[in-house]
């Protein structure tokens, strides 16, 4: 009965090894984010001195956008491989970031909402940019589509940064927990 056991644990401990196509198709998703950064790129550069000031500045943040998405697939396949797959050996290498290794699921849920929050903010931001009549409260009591898309954008964005808050809360609160049942002392 032991050897059956140990067998079954084997397997259920080498299973996390399928986890690595996935984060293989997330390394595939940054090239293929790369190809659409570089297509919207070339695709406002003739049309920079013919832009307006918005326009420029919407293109810009699309950009802005594809590089936040980009960081936050980096973060995930880093953090998540090494979490639940194996260690990533860089070999000591130079340019290897402070963070990785360092971040464990809690971290990872944490950078996870802050940069969903900070996505959130840019296309927020663009939808203000992008705006040409507010008039939530028109004069026959009418809202505009457009009125009720950025009502909902709003709404979001503050339901993901509630969420934000509610997660670094658990978070500290399990911190304190694991300490107070550990019998460490926290460090404030």
């Amino acid at each position: 009965m032991k050897r059956v056991e140990h067998a079954l644990e084997v397997l259920m401990f080498n299973s996390r090894w399928l986890l690595a196509p996935f984060y293989l198709g997330l390394v595939i998703s940054i090239a293929l984010l790369l190809i659409k950064f570089g297509q919207e790129f070339i695709h406002m550069l003739p049309t920079i001195f013919t832009m307006s000031e918005s326009e420029v500045i919407l293109a810009i943040l699309t950009l802005v956008d594809m590089s936040l998405v980009a960081n936050l697939l980096i973060i995930i396949i880093f953090s998540g491989y090494e979490n639940f797959v194996s260690k990533i050996d860089t070999a000591g290498h130079e340019d290897r970031p402070s963070w990785m290794g360092k971040v464990d699921f809690s971290g990872l849920k944490i950078k996870l909402i802050a940069s969903i929050v900070a996505i959130s903010a840019i296309e927020l931001l663009k939808a203000f940019v992008n705006v040409t009549s507010v008039g939530i409260a028109s004069d026959v009591g009418i809202w505009t589509v457009a009125d009720k898309q950025l009502a909902w954008k709003v709404g979001i964005h503050f339901v993901l940064i509630v969420s934000g808050v509610l997660f670094a809360v658990m978070d500290r609160v399990a911190e304190g927990t694991k300490s107070h049942h550990g019998g460490k002392q926290r460090d404030n």
